[in-house]
């Protein structure tokens, strides 16, 4: 076998011969030939030499280089002829100079002195490698193959017993067949007792998991590394770096894999101790600052892409500095560590309790609907503060001054959210104690009206005072009203007629938007199924949707279909009105929902376009049917050349894009003349009419249309 190979082991080619890449093919044949030299013989358990004309030893395995006691890294500058006794040098240079000559193998039996040690009766074994210009030489020990074999699993052992790593190995079912010495003291076993358990007796579910999402990529011979978590004899957790080696047979069948294991459970362990002392505090076990911070930018770009809002709660003790001063420092903190158990008695487990330092607590309330929730809590947590503290037998009275703010309502970054919650806890102070505070006195009566106007909602839709009226949106090919914008009015029972602007907010805050947002789009649609009757069968009626409501009706849909369908109305006949700031919010999510919409027969409108970023990648990404060009473009037409091109440009990109254009706020009959020769389709604006209600809607339309008859 040694001599199966008729291609030389070190080619010394005196005309390297390059292909057409530039790459000489001597040095890639050089690379081919080392890589299989170094899989066959570097292990061989005996001398295995590379020698060439002069005697040169050009290559040596790890056997032949301890046995000449030369290094293997430059056998160059030894000659395998200088290790021969003097006696049998004749027979030596005869015996290699018959091996350069033939490729066939010759053999005898020669005495190697090796330096200062005794002289070894060796066998040698010769064949020219087929060039010409080397030999290739074994030397084999007079004790015979079966004893070198045998001393070169003896130094296998001893490497293995000694090794500072684990090492382990199972068969393809998983099952221990082989782990040294140190696997096994590394788990508290003896090597017998690991011997035939499989390898998830030794790990917990966590790592049973890992292990069966992983035995594929073994089974087709994928080498890993992976950090891994054993149990112990004592059910103590040991943590590892793992080197996994999958074992093949020569057809490429899994067979078993073999591991290197280092224990890293004293590195992982101060790893983790850094991590905890970088990141909570050391008297409360609560998220310090740093990680406080972590958590609050993680939770503002939830409430980013979501509807629901957070609120930041500064806590901070009143009267701390007395107990610290009169009962010593342990008394402080043992009052540190009662503070920290109430608060979080207060909050829930999804919240975030943190302590900022000395004396300063705060709250990260997340995911809220409402605003009286914040409230109630920051109540809760000022009345478990306000009992008594017991300090070692010591009855100690303290209070807590706590500032709110709310994101986004209140603030647009983290910076400004911080500087106004600190703003409102000295609000409280500043109030008298033992209170709580929203960051300015205007925000504090907005509470009380948030609250105030909360109960009003609920009853306003069983109540009936909510009312839509409706503005016409004319076609500018034929003067007709084709389309109708339903906006809502409030008739509150004390502040008279209000606006969206005055009461939408207060909705979306609350949750109370959703159930409005059901109302108007069934009474929009029992509207649309009337007009279609009346005024004409394709009659739209486009309804407002806030990103809030966008975002979190989604469970009524099924119940508008069904709506739909009672009232024998085509789907199209409702138009869903969107702003461009929905669409830069969660653009999968917006994508989802518009395509929901379409799926319904719904067609969908972006209003107030031109002044958010909307670009023509979202025109063409979203279902879009209606493009709204926002008044303030419109109103400047008739002395702004700039807006009249932009306005013109819209136009003429949406036409492109396959959709229609309605322009808003069209005041005048110039305005009026300027979008209609611009291509315009739709307008609408007091030029044509105030919104309207139902009644006089339907007159003025059936009026518009008298001149098509």
């Amino acid at each position: 076998m040694l001599f199966a190979d008729p291609n030389p082991l070190y080619p010394l080619a005196a005309e390297p011969v390059t292909d057409v890449s530039g790459v000489t093919v001597d040095r890639l044949r050089h690379e081919e030939e080392q890589a299989y030299y170094n899989d066959l013989y570097l292990l061989a358990p005996v001398g295995y030499f590379v020698v060439g004309l002069d005697h040169g030893i050009l290559q040596a395995n790890l056997v032949g280089a301890e046995m000449l006691g030369i290094p293997r890294a430059t056998p160059q500058r030894h000659q395998l002829r200088s290790f021969i006794s003097p006696a049998y040098l004749p027979d030596f240079d005869s015996f290699f100079s018959r091996a350069l000559n033939s490729e066939t193998p010759l053999q005898c039996r020669l005495l190697l002195q090796v330096g200062t040690r005794p002289p070894l009766q060796v066998t040698l074994l010769a064949s020219a490698d087929g060039s010409g210009q080397a030999c290739r030489v074994v030397v084999e020990r007079a004790e015979g193959k079966l004893a070198a074999l045998e001393r070169s699993e003896e130094r296998f052992r001893r490497i293995v017993h000694s090794a500072e790593e684990g090492i382990w190995e199972i068969d393809a079912a998983s099952i221990t067949t082989f782990v040294n010495p140190k696997m096994a003291a590394m788990l508290g076993y003896d090597i017998e007792e690991m011997l035939d358990r499989p390898l998830v007796a030794f790990m917990d579910q966590e790592g049973r998991a890992l292990l069966e999402r992983n035995i594929g990529r073994r089974q087709q011979g994928i080498a890993e590394r992976h950090e891994f978590k054993f149990i112990s004899r004592e059910a103590r957790e040991v943590w590892t770096t793992m080197s996994t080696s999958p074992i093949l047979d020569a057809a490429g069948n899994y067979l078993g894999a073999l591991a290197m294991v280092t224990d890293i459970t004293d590195r992982k362990a101060s790893t983790e101790q850094i991590w905890q002392q970088a990141n909570f505090d050391y008297l409360t076990g609560l998220p310090n600052r740093h990680m406080f911070m972590d958590r609050l930018r993680q939770e503002t770009r939830k409430a980013d892409r979501s509807a629901a809002f957070l609120a930041l709660l500064f806590i901070d003790l009143d009267h701390f500095k007395e107990v610290n001063d009169q009962q010593g420092h342990a008394a402080g903190d043992a009052l540190l560590v009662e503070t920290t158990r109430r608060i979080g008695a207060c909050v829930r487990s999804s919240d975030t309790l943190a302590r900022m330092g000395g004396d300063e607590f705060t709250v990260i309330l997340s995911g809220l609907d409402h605003v009286s929730s914040v409230e109630r809590i920051a109540q809760s947590i000022i009345a478990a503060l306000s009992k008594p503290f017991d300090l070692r037998g010591q009855r100690v009275l303290i209070s807590a001054s706590v500032g709110i703010a709310l994101y986004p309502p209140d603030a647009k970054d983290l910076d400004e959210l911080l500087a106004r919650a600190d703003q409102a806890m000295y609000a409280s102070k500043n109030g008298g104690r033992n209170r709580f505070s929203y960051f300015t006195p205007d925000l504090q009566e907005a509470a009380q009206a948030r609250q105030n106007m909360g109960a009003d909602l609920r009853r306003a839709i069983t109540a009936g005072q909510f009312e839509i009226l409706y503005q016409p949106i004319v076609s500018l090919h034929t003067g007709a009203v084709h389309k109708a914008e339903a906006l809502l009015r409030w008739h509150h029972p004390t502040r008279g007629l209000l606006g969206p602007a005055e009461f939408i907010p207060f909705a979306e805050s609350n949750g109370m938007i959703v159930d409005i947002g059901d109302w108007v789009f069934r009474e929009a649609a029992r509207q649309a199924h009337a007009w279609q009757a009346s005024i004409d069968p394709s009659f739209q009626v486009n309804v407002n949707k806030s990103p809030v409501q966008f975002r979190r009706d989604a469970d009524m849909y099924d119940g508008w279909l069904t709506y739909l369908e009672q009232l024998g109305l085509p789907r199209q006949s409702i138009v869903i009105e969107i702003t461009e700031s929905v669409l830069m919010q969660g653009a999968e999510q917006v994508l989802a929902r518009l395509q929901q919409y379409r799926a319904m027969g719904l067609q969908v409108a972006l209003d107030d376009f031109g002044t958010g970023y909307s670009s023509l990648s979202h025109l063409k990404k979203f279902d879009i049917d209606y493009v709204k060009i926002d008044q303030s473009f419109v109103s400047q037409l008739e002395t702004d050349d700039g807006d009249l091109a932009l306005c013109e440009a819209i136009i003429a990109m949406a036409h492109k894009l396959g959709l229609k254009v309605v322009a808003e706020g069209v005041e005048t009959p110039g305005q009026r003349q300027l979008l209609a020769e611009a291509g315009c389709d739709y307008a609408q604006g007091y030029v044509f009419a105030h919104p309207l209600p139902a009644g006089e809607f339907e007159e003025m339309a059936r009026e518009s249309r008298k001149a098509l008859a």
